[in-house]
């Protein structure tokens, strides 16, 4: 290909929220990022996801419910605790938050669709990282929390499939181990392990 992309592909590495700072994405690039985030695989073209954006003062607005969410987790949480808790939205410029909504009655299989969701996570750390910014895609347990959830907005149908922040990194991410692909592919027609170029 004689460009970046494979490479990009082949060494992206996910940043903690906790090391990343300003800047973040400005409004055009937080398109672009959506945008590619939308181009995924979508058997039935249903669009089983959205998006919630969490910037400025909107982080700050929705660290007050998890403060509250929190005291549910641990009643006597200390206000130290409280306020890491608080503050998990402000770890970095930008948080996408993706919702997986699957419609039940279609035809196309619930599993398939939040398959689908998958992807657009995927898509959105490939996209964030292709404009040299750093991405986490995570949970945690406020992803769960029927107080986030409804401040949210999210339905008795939806899942958050994770909060995805976005910012840059205060210092480059390091490797981490990787499979060995001889221990997660298997030749279906070849009697023994695969082991190496497809031939």
């Amino acid at each position: 290909m004689g460009n970046s992309a494979i490479e990009r592909l082949l060494t992206r590495r996910s940043v903690l929220a906790r090391n990343m700072t300003e800047p973040g994405p400005d409004p055009e690039q937080t398109a672009q990022i959506l945008t590619a985030a939308a181009r995924v695989p979508d058997h039935g073209k249903i669009a089983p996801w959205r998006f919630i954006l969490l910037r400025n003062d909107g982080r700050q607005k929705l660290g007050a419910v998890l403060r509250d969410a929190y005291r549910d987790i641990e009643a006597e949480a200390s206000e130290a605790k409280l306020d890491l808790e608080s503050g998990k939205f402000t770890r970095a410029p930008l948080v996408i938050v993706v919702v997986s909504s699957p419609l039940s009655s279609h035809k196309v299989p619930v599993w398939e669709q939040q398959l689908s969701c998958g992807a657009v996570c995927q898509n959105i750390l490939h996209a964030a990282d292709a404009l040299g910014f750093a991405g986490q895609w995570i949970t945690e347990w406020c992803a769960y929390h029927p107080k986030v959830r409804d401040a949210l907005g999210i339905t008795a149908e939806e899942q958050i499939a994770g909060f995805i922040y976005i910012g840059t990194a205060i210092e480059p991410p390091k490797e981490r181990p990787r499979p060995e692909l001889q221990d997660i592919v298997t030749d279906w027609q070849g009697v023994t392990d695969w082991q190496g170029p497809l031939s």
